[in-house]
């Protein structure tokens, strides 16, 4: 646990507004759940009294938090290795082997990225996820940003939010595209199946751009910019306009094996059991210089395998 102490005025012209909005107003570093729990507990003072979060403010009085930044994951931590691509004292960037799962759920309750960060460095465990602030599903590999402080996290959560965060990644789908283009539409949870996503009228908007950097026999190597981050987008959206990504086990189908296919291609295609999915390319701000800071991870090796099996049997 850590001690953080803060003091400030609040302004005049936030005279009126309840206390939670102006503490986080004035403390941006901190979730308003978590400052409302330290007003609740009687570690948030204004002009030497304890008030309720929806009291309203003055302006002008003094407000001083003396407080315990507590332990938020109860996750335990776990000696896996880590692709560590950057490190210092805000965040962290990693490169996500597929097979990975990023948080503890039904079904994974360890053995997860989260266990493995709070093992790498037991001081995220005082934040939401150990840091987590962006996920990839277990089978795309790939980069992903983990914020290291409460500031580190706010900032990140906020250029979500506003989609400043730029996100790349390579994919491999079934067919062959005539070109690149953009897929608007807005995805939500499968009617039916709950475990699957789906475009559907009512959905949350979800936009993904792509362009084509390679066409093979019966196959199109993308890469795709996400302007929204649904859970799953990229294989919803391409699955969508009938081009799902190759080894997709729930979005994909049945295998398609192109007409005149090498022998390699065909075991390739059979062997490969994952979304053909790569988180390439990531750029933010960085919370503490506030300069724009660019991230890459090589492709996976069985995609980059994948991809020259594809390049062969195009020139066979």
């Amino acid at each position: 646990m850590q001690r953080v102490e803060h003091q400030a005025v609040i302004p005049p012209e936030m005279a009126g507004q309840r206390l939670d909005q102006v503490l986080a107003a004035l403390f941006p570093d901190y979730s308003r759940s978590r400052l409302q729990g330290w007003i609740k507990a009687g570690q948030v003072t204004v002009d030497g009294r304890c008030l309720r979060p929806r009291d309203k403010v003055d302006g002008g009085e003094a407000v001083r938090l003396a407080a315990v930044l507590e332990d938020e994951s109860r996750d335990a931590p776990e000696a896996i290795a880590l692709d560590v691509v950057y490190e210092d004292e805000e965040i962290l960037v990693l490169n996500k082997p597929a097979g990975l799962v990023v948080h503890p759920g039904a079904g994974n309750p360890a053995g997860t990225l989260v266990n493995a960060l709070l093992h790498h460095r037991p001081g995220l465990a005082v934040l939401p996820r150990a840091g987590i602030v962006h996920r990839l599903d277990k089978d795309t590999s790939g980069i992903m940003v983990v914020a290291a402080t409460p500031g580190a996290h706010a900032a990140l959560v906020r250029q979500l939010e506003e989609r400043s965060v730029k996100r790349e990644y390579h994919a491999v789908c079934v067919g062959v595209m005539t070109g690149g283009g953009t897929v608007d539409a807005p995805i939500g949870r499968h009617p039916v199946d709950r475990v699957r996503m789906a475009v559907r009228e009512g959905g949350r908007e979800a936009v993904t751009h792509y362009r084509v950097q390679a066409r093979f026999r019966g196959h199109t190597h993308l890469r795709c910019q996400l302007e929204t981050g649904r859970t799953h987008q990229i294989r919803v959206h391409l699955a969508h306009i009938r081009h799902p990504l190759v080894g997709d086990p729930v979005y994909g189908g049945r295998l398609v094996v192109p007409a005149g296919a090498t022998e390699a291609l065909i075991e390739a295609l059979r062997g490969f059991r994952r979304q053909a999915l790569h988180a390439a390319r990531l750029e933010l701000v960085h919370p503490g210089s506030g300069e724009p800071v660019q991230f890459e991870a090589p492709l996976a090796a069985d995609l980059e395998a994948l991809l020259a099996v594809l390049r062969a049997d195009a020139k066979a």
